[in-house]
């Protein structure tokens, strides 16, 4: 592949993925979070093509760092919501303890 179609699948993948999240509306973006984080998998696919056909260190560096990035993203996304789904949990009912009344 030549540099402008790995340039061009690069720029419609971070498009694609800008263009999905950004549609998320803000009141559901708290509990879409981790299946927003999980479109960056677009980026991070464009990404890792982009690595396998480079044949230049500049392109190969970047696309890597960008690898990198992209996957740091998806996996703190998750962690996050992870955290969040942990501090809305019900909590146990305390009906199963018997106060003693003085």
């Amino acid at each position: 592949m030549d540099v402008f179609a790995l340039v061009t699948i690069t720029v419609l993948a971070v498009f694609l993925g800008f263009e999905v999240v950004s549609k998320v509306s803000s009141t559901l973006h708290t509990p879409l979070m981790s299946e927003a984080n999980a479109i960056h998998g677009i980026i991070l696919l464009g990404a890792i093509m982009v690595a396998g056909q480079a044949t230049e260190p500049l392109p190969l560096v970047l696309s890597v760092l960008a690898v990198f990035l992209a996957t740091i993203n998806i996996v703190g996304g998750f962690v996050v919501t992870d955290r969040m789904l942990v501090m809305f949990a019900a909590k146990p009912s305390r009906a199963g303890k018997k106060e003693v009344s003085k």
